[in-house]
């Protein structure tokens, strides 16, 4: 999961931010709020292998004001020497963990400290795309039309995996495809040295640590050698973006050459590995990420929310219909999705989508993987149209609106400047009081309402 970092990963952490209003809080995953130094060793079974075509989120260790921030971030003060130091601290520890010197001179002998890491790492580009936005990047003509192209050269292994993981072979593609375009794009960056770099950054020191040893347990190992073992600034690595704990838990040998090779130009262990990593996490076999749906005239969009879990037959008896107008099929309780309000497409989402969330928590994410499956297995396009003239707030307005929804009445229970439940239910409320369509959607008009208050 490539390019930009949710926390390297975690898996999308905390959503990174949403593709539309802003990022939504998963409270299982530290992600975005606190630092990933947080994260328990029991979350990173939930985590992402890496990050790509996703959505950011930026991740901070403490928290400061934007302003503190940027300027204490944006300027690397580390060094070769600072770095050097820092490694002669942290061999014992590598040590201790089972780590032969022979690996760590292998691993370290070319190791700089790289300031454009750090640069990267702290100065995140906000995500501030709409949803509509992403998915006309992820879910592309090229990259449909690229997907089924390696759908059809790669026919024999996938339907291999999805007989023996119960994946179906177009969500594999489709992670295959926004991580890293089908393999054109898995990154050139030494892993060694940017996890040693960023350990020694300090600022998530722990998360960084954690990857490094993961990593060279990886080399001690024998799956793949230093100079091979290249990814994201951040980390992720191979065909489908693994950071190195996940690879150590999930990643198999499909192959049966006594390696689990993600590097190389062969996808084979990639994609079983992502396989294996959505089934471990509860994937269930035979059922949607999630169908497109109508809402009835005057829905209660009080139940739209994961948390509000129904069979489609039930749905369907509330005027929840398939954009054909018939019931969806009862494939498992579904929960109803409007990530960009009421004029937006609506969802039913089923456990799979959370399970594909495993990979990487925004939703944005997930439904461009969930699309560009569906597309590459012959599906139509969206039927419902987006409110194509919004815009994202970004996260100074997401923070502002927080504050004026608390000073208001409405208390978001922090101003953090993501769209989570706590601050969805105070926009739901605050809509209710003034007699609009309570669906919880943060944008720049709402914002505007509040400030005229």
């Amino acid at each position: 999961m490539g390019v930009t970092f949710i926390v390297a990963a975690l898996a999308g952490g905390l959503v990174a931010g949403g593709a539309w209003a802003g990022p939504l809080e998963r409270s299982e995953r530290p992600v975005l709020r606190a630092g990933a130094e947080t994260v328990s060793r029991a979350s990173f079974a939930a985590m992402a292998p890496g990050t790509s075509l996703r959505p950011t989120a930026r991740i901070r260790a403490a928290v400061l004001a934007p302003e503190v921030e940027r300027a204490a971030l944006v300027q690397p003060s580390g060094s070769d020497a600072g770095l050097r130091a820092w490694i002669e601290d942290f061999t014992p520890r590598a040590r201790a963990q089972g780590i032969g010197d022979d690996t760590l001179r292998a691993a370290f002998a070319a190791v700089r400290y790289d300031p454009d890491v750090i640069r990267r790492d702290s100065n995140q580009s906000e995500f501030t795309k709409t949803l509509w936005d992403y998915l006309g990047s992820a879910v592309s003509d090229t990259r449909i039309a690229n997907g089924r192209a390696a759908l059809r050269e790669h026919d024999a292994l996938l339907r291999a995996i999805e007989t023996r993981y119960g994946v179906p072979k177009e969500i594999v593609a489709a992670i295959w495809g926004l991580e890293s375009a089908y393999g054109a794009f898995r990154g050139s960056d030494p892993v060694i040295g940017s996890m040693a770099t960023l350990a020694y950054d300090g600022r998530r020191a722990a998360f960084f640590e954690e990857q490094l040893i993961a990593a060279l347990q990886i080399l001690q190992e024998g799956h793949t050698t230093p100079d091979r073992m290249t990814g994201s600034w951040a980390g992720a690595m191979g065909h489908t973006q693994f950071m190195p704990t996940s690879f150590r838990q999930l990643a198999v040998d499909w192959t049966g050459d006594g390696r689990r090779d993600i590097w190389g130009d062969d996808p084979a262990d990639s994609l079983a590995s992502t396989a294996h990593y959505l089934d471990k996490n509860g994937w269930v076999t035979g059922q949607p990420w999630g169908v497109e749906v109508r809402l009835p005239e005057g829905f209660d969009f009080a139940q739209a929310g994961r948390d509000e879990k129904r069979m489609p037959s039930e749905w369907a008896r509330q005027g929840v219909l398939g954009v054909e107008g018939r019931p969806v099929n009862d494939y498992g309780r579904a929960s109803v999705l409007v990530p960009a309000g009421h004029r937006g497409v609506a969802f039913l989402v089923f456990e799979n989508f959370r399970v594909i969330e495993r990979y990487n928590a925004a939703d944005a994410y997930v439904i461009g993987v969930g699309h560009l499956a569906d597309r590459l297995a012959g599906g139509a396009p969206f039927q419902g149209d987006w409110p194509e003239g919004d815009r994202a707030l970004t996260r100074d307005e997401r923070m502002e609106l927080q504050q004026r929804l608390s000073a208001v009445g409405f208390d978001t229970r922090g101003v953090d400047g993501r769209i989570g439940p706590m601050t969805l239910n105070a926009v739901r409320n605050f809509q209710r009081s003034r007699g609009m369509v309570p669906d919880g959607y943060a944008d720049p008009a709402l914002l505007q309402k509040l400030r005229n208050l």
